[in-house]
């Protein structure tokens, strides 16, 4: 469970620098104090009363320094000058050592943050994105890291100093009438004790709200993803209606709850205080009325009291926007504390040159059972050897286990019982980042970034030159439409590729896959979802493809894979048939049956 302990820890990389500007705000804060001490005493030098003995003392020192006569005038020349010294010499210094110090402190922390928020979206494992949509672990991020952000030069800018000036304030008191000093600090505990049990109430309700607004973001996130779903199903009205509902609970819970309770908390605070004000001042007239203080000591008294009890309310504000910042601070932490998967990948710069790895290609499962729930197997003892520049695909029902198989493959989880081997070694013990480096999938749906085309095809190989991106592109036929876009490589595809049709997009992902010059080529349901030419240009590009290093076939269409040299039947998470086309024709299995309904045109059953 994340604490404050956590969301102070954000800032323990600049604790030194912290210290020294905190410090050094609260000294400022302090030195405020000077001023209307110091006008106390010109005070009791106008009134011919007495000054405190260390002014008496500068006073002296000065005049036989300077061999001037001690009186009036000499007194009032150390006073000013004093002022002087705490007011006009220091003004051009406190905003480069207080404000210059709390935001670099907090725009450093937000640059290194941000730095390990990339490398713990990269390095999570894939079920927590199973789990959370984009626009959930995005809200939480940027909520997380701005009020960070705004935090820190609040807290320690305005509050700690805040709070080292009433403390300055308490011993000035002290020193003038104790029984005063001791009446105002149990004034500020009992008001602070109050202030801070009343918020912890309104934190926890803060963070009950952050949960639904992170909701209704996720929920709005997936309108923009799914936005052509939404207009073909014409629920426009429907998706607006239920966010009207979620924005309408979350304003009168904002509202009616939290925010009607923070008013509550100010208005109880702010009539303490003037209450306070009021027996500070009666107090200070009757100590001044028995002679027990001088007029300037009354004056002084008066005037840092109500300085101190007008700090109470921009820190109980200060404490206010803590609170509401509180729970999303905390969400983030969650998100940082979450623990990387078994599958992350090293993110050291060494592992993108010199990759040592070089596969022949050989694959080998053995014994393979996993599943993602324990008691539910989609892998069941799974025996197969693929050798080296094989093509082997993969056919089944929707379930049979195929697209695992690959995940397995790739490492994204690790198999519950038995293994995979490459050229003979446990891929469990090889580097995860070079032994994926030497393989390349391309996806039913290829994700496109939003850059150009090179940009697109030299992804995973940005070192590559442009005579083997052309080569590539030959191969995967991209050269058959890159003409006809406006600018051919610099053409900028636009968000998740749509500038580009379905068949344009594939055969940018084979193209892709082929520059990072892979031992190991996966094909993951590639034409399932093109038109029939599209389709024929995929298989056409494949077809270059076979033979010239190992490649794994994922299709439902088995048009795709009659050239494949061994075919891999998977039902129930178990290898039921393995042969050729013709001859799993001949056997009359499941493979004979899943063809007969593909020439007919009848579906899956």
């Amino acid at each position: 469970m994340t604490s404050l302990r956590n969301i102070f820890g954000y800032y323990r990389k600049y604790r030194a620098i912290a210290l020294f500007s905190i410090a050094a705000s609260s000294l400022f804060e302090i030195i405020d104090l000077v001023v209307p001490y110091v006008i106390g005493q010109i005070l009791n030098v106008l009134s011919n009363q007495a000054v405190d003995k260390p002014i008496q003392l500068i006073t002296t020192q000065i005049a036989n320094f300077a061999n001037l006569e001690e009186g009036k005038f000499l007194s009032l020349g150390v006073l000013l000058g004093l002022i002087f010294l705490v007011t006009v010499v220091r003004s051009p210094i406190q905003p480069w050592i207080g404000a210059w110090f709390h935001w670099e402190i907090a725009l450093r922390a937000r640059r290194d943050h941000l730095r390990k928020v990339i490398a713990k979206i990269l390095t999570l494992p894939l079920s927590f994105y199973d789990e959370h949509n984009p626009g959930r672990i995005a809200g939480r991020i940027a909520r997380g890291i701005e009020n960070h952000t705004w935090t820190y030069p609040e807290i320690a800018g305005q509050l700690l100093p805040k709070l080292a000036r009433i403390l300055g304030i308490f011993v000035i008191i002290w020193l003038i009438e104790r029984w005063i000093a001791v009446a105002f600090l149990f004034s500020f505990i009992f008001i602070l004790a109050f202030s801070l049990k009343n918020l912890q109430t309104l934190v926890r309700q803060e963070e009950v709200i952050d949960r639904h607004i992170e909701n209704t973001e996720s929920r709005t996130s997936e309108i923009i993803t799914n936005i052509k779903t939404v207009k073909a199903f014409s629920t426009e009205a429907q998706e607006l209606a239920r966010q009207r509902q979620r924005f309408e609970r979350e304003y009168k819970v904002i509202t009616f709850r939290i925010h009607k309770g923070y008013v509550m908390l100010a208005t109880w605070e702010r009539t303490m205080i003037q209450t306070c004000v009021f027996l500070i001042l009666s107090f200070t007239l009757i100590a001044a009325v028995r002679g027990d203080i001088s007029l300037g000591h009354f004056i002084t008294t008066l005037t840092i009291s109500s300085m101190a009890y007008a700090e109470l309310e921009p820190i109980a504000q200060l404490a206010e926007v803590f609170a509401r910042r509180y729970a999303s601070m905390q969400r983030f932490h969650e998100f940082m504390d979450i623990p990387k998967g078994k599958d992350a990948a090293s993110l050291a710069p060494e592992h993108l040159a010199n990759n040592p790895y070089k596969f022949t290609g050989k694959l080998e499962f053995q014994q393979l059972t996993f599943g993602y729930d324990a008691n539910r197997p989609i892998l069941q003892d799974i025996n197969l050897l693929v050798k080296p520049n094989q093509t082997v695909a993969l056919v089944g029902r929707s379930g049979s286990g195929k697209s695992t198989l690959v995940k397995l493959l790739f490492r994204y989880f690790e198999p519950d019982r038995g293994k995979i081997l490459v050229d003979g070694e446990d891929i469990s013990t090889l580097d995860t980042t070079r032994y994926r480096r030497r393989l390349a999938i391309v996806h039913q749906d290829v994700d496109i970034f939003n850059g150009t085309v090179l940009d697109n095809l030299t992804y995973g190989n940005p070192q590559v030159s442009l005579a083997k991106v052309k080569e590539a592109c030959d191969i995967a036929r991209v050269e058959e439409f890159i003409h006809e876009l406006p600018e051919r490589y610099k053409t900028i595809v636009g968000e998740r590729g749509v500038r580009l049709s379905g068949g344009q997009r594939q055969r940018l992902g084979i193209a892709r896959a082929l520059i990072v010059n892979p031992d190991i080529l996966v094909f993951d349901e590639a034409t399932s979802s093109l038109d029939y030419e599209s389709e024929r240009s995929i298989q056409l590009a494949m077809r270059s493809i076979l033979g010239t290093r190992t490649t794994l076939i994922i299709a439902h269409r088995l048009s795709t894979i009659r050239e494949a040299d061994q075919i891999v039947v998977l039902d129930g998470g178990r290898i039921v048939e393995v042969g050729n086309h013709q001859e799993l024709l001949n056997h009359g299995g499941i493979y004979h049956r899943l063809h007969s309904l593909q020439e007919t045109g009848e579906l899956f059953s």
